[in-house]
């Protein structure tokens, strides 16, 4: 008899996040999706969903850990995030803080707090972005966002090296351009389509790829 498999997901209301949740509930696992509010499609989905939950903030965090109780987290997947854009001569600071508060250190109060659940075997995926690379930068702004995204890299490889010796792996992934309500609709790709690369990143990873930052199409990203 097989053993069910948990994934939870951090904004997993919509978007890249409704669509993971949809994906990893068609491949057998229970989902539980964490969200501030959930919608119903995400109800319809998700084996259980805990909401109103801020991930910046330790109270909402702690709520999370008790609703979770013991449960065996053996897919975590920190997808919640905010896009913001500053310009050079008008830089909101508070943009930028907030930012940084959602999009890199949220993700690391969510593995500290939960890291004691996931086993020998289970996996962490951040969902960060391209513009998180230093390398890559050849357009300049966004500078709440790439410095978010490239601390939450930062934060990820530090956590993949620091949980190897638990057999835990963790990837840092990239979503890719997608139509979703955080750029307009705007995207490239479906949320479909990113999410099944996603998935296929995860299924991919492992203890000798650990730490590695990758686009949902495969690609391997520089730092």
């Amino acid at each position: 008899m097989s053993v069910i498999k948990t994934a939870v997901i951090t904004g997993a209301n919509r978007g890249i996040g409704l669509e993971l949740a949809r994906q990893f509930a068609g491949r057998g696992y229970s989902v539980i999706g964490v969200c501030r509010a959930s919608s119903d499609e995400l109800n319809a989905i998700a084996a259980s969903v805990i909401e109103g939950i801020d991930v910046t903030r330790e109270s909402d965090i702690q709520s999370l850990v008790g609703q979770l109780k013991d449960t065996t987290i053996d897919l975590l997947i920190n997808n919640a995030g905010l896009l913001q854009d500053e310009k050079l001569g008008s830089i909101d600071f508070d943009s930028i803080r907030a930012q940084m508060e959602i999009n890199a250190y949220a993700p690391l109060r969510v593995v500290e707090a939960l890291v004691s659940r996931i086993p020998d075997g289970g996996k962490i995926a951040n969902i960060t972005s391209r513009m998180g690379s230093i390398a890559d930068n050849d357009s300049g702004g966004r500078y709440g966002y790439r410095a978010s995204k490239a601390a939450l890299n930062a934060f990820g490889k530090s956590l993949a090296m620091d949980l190897k010796p638990r057999g835990i792996a963790v990837a840092q992934l990239h979503p890719g351009y997608v139509q979703t309500r955080m750029v307009n609709f705007g995207g490239l790709i479906s949320p479909e389509e990113s999410a099944s690369g996603l998935a296929a990143r995860i299924d991919g990873l492992n203890l000798e790829n650990t730490g590695s930052f990758w686009h949902s199409n495969g690609e391997e990203l520089p730092w």
